[in-house]
């Protein structure tokens, strides 16, 4: 099969070219009209497809229901919005809970699937701290342990690829260390962390941070915290939910001048509200949440943030649009960075002869016309 349009996302330019795709990997890309196209795209942008490393649910399903065809019909569905690989995400809550949802994502990934790669799993918490956990339930907060850790990698069967834990309460940084020894990425979020704790937690192999501005200390210019942490450390990585409302637009375009085009990750933070009607009942950990007029979710007669209802798309167009951030680091916020991020950069992130299919093509006003999982129309 052969695509092609006149601006196409090669090394971080537009470009007129055609990709020729075969056994659902890119095998040849060349100047456009050098073959007969089978979808000529026109004017319309192809880029790499969308990596959301932390994603909850949609489509009424959440990671840790623990329900296979809840999970396929989300892998199936999501590229409608551009995403061609994520990292299912649990939400902190009791160890039986926890080690059912990485059961059923080791089960569905052994079984098969269509749609959006699963690279793995995102275990957020439950080594969370107790005065930034959010809308984590507090009832199942634990104190980080190695061995517990290796209990729920068994029952994930090495699907665990990333974590999110609090830095300051991982004594001796043992889990840290082990993470980063058997190739988990540790990333720092739901923490009290001084920017001193955090810079021990770098030390020890942490190399990302989770919702930058959310979940964490903030920064004062005499306290720098987990977000001065972010703005001065530019080599790790740091994800963002980028819809407007979880960070002001301003917040956003400072972290990424801050951060540059090579080491920021945009996130969804999507619940099973995602592609939902509006209304309705959703639970979170255990926990009731609701949905308001601004599509924020938040625990149930609070102000507390529980998650989003972003689509990656618009996240992208968000962006480029009303942040005002350079258009190759907002694409690299939702392509190479976390394939970078993940180590997954030899087959995904980019358009590139010999790597992964996985393309989305975009209208100007982003919304999605086709995308392609590993080379298979899915739209």
């Amino acid at each position: 099969m052969v695509i092609q349009s006149k601006r196409v996302w090669i090394a971080g330019q537009f470009l007129a070219m055609q990709l020729e795709i075969n056994d659902g990997k890119i095998t040849d890309i060349l100047p456009y009209g050098t073959k007969d196209a089978d979808e000529d795209y026109g004017e319309k942008r192809i880029l790499p497809g969308f990596i959301d490393v932390h994603t909850h649910g949609a489509y009424g399903f959440d990671t840790n229901d623990a329900e296979p065809d809840g999970l396929r019909d989300w892998m199936k569905r999501i590229p409608e919005e551009g995403v061609t690989a994520i990292l299912p995400t649990t939400v902190t809550q009791m160890p039986e809970v926890l080690t059912k949802a990485l059961a059923n994502v080791a089960a569905v990934v052994k079984d098969g699937y269509e749609g959006a790669e699963i690279l793995g799993v995102h275990f957020e918490g439950p080594y969370l701290d107790m005065e930034y956990k959010g809308a984590q339930p507090p009832e199942a907060i634990a104190m980080a342990a190695v061995e517990q850790f290796k209990k729920y990698q068994d029952a994930a069967e090495g699907l665990i690829k990333y974590i999110t834990m609090a830095p300051e309460h991982d004594k001796d940084f043992a889990l840290t260390r082990y993470c980063r020894e058997t190739g988990v990425v540790v990333s720092m979020g739901h923490s009290s962390a001084t920017y001193e704790q955090a810079m021990l937690g770098i030390a020890n192999g942490a190399t990302s941070m989770t919702h930058v501005y959310n979940g964490m200390t903030p920064y004062h210019h005499r306290k720098p915290g987990l977000v001065g942490t972010a703005f001065r450390v530019r080599d790790i990585y740091g994800e963002i939910i980028c819809d407007g409302c979880h960070s002001h637009l301003a917040a956003l375009n400072n972290y990424f001048q801050a951060k540059g085009r090579d080491y920021g990750i945009m996130v969804s933070d999507s619940l099973r509200a995602k592609h939902c009607p509006p209304g309705g009942s959703y639970q979170l950990g255990g926990h009731d949440i609701e949905i308001g007029e601004d599509g924020l979710a938040r625990l149930k007669g609070t102000d507390t943030i529980a998650g989003s209802t972003l689509n990656m798309n618009k996240g992208l167009q968000i962006l480029v649009e009303n942040a005002l951030i350079p258009l190759d680091t907002a694409i690299n916020s939702c392509t190479l960075n976390p394939a970078r991020c993940l180590g997954v950069d030899d087959r995904k992130g980019r358009l590139v002869v010999g790597y992964d299919a996985d393309i989305v093509v975009l209208e100007d006003n982003y919304d999605v016309v086709q995308t392609y999982c590993r080379g298979k129309r899915m739209l």
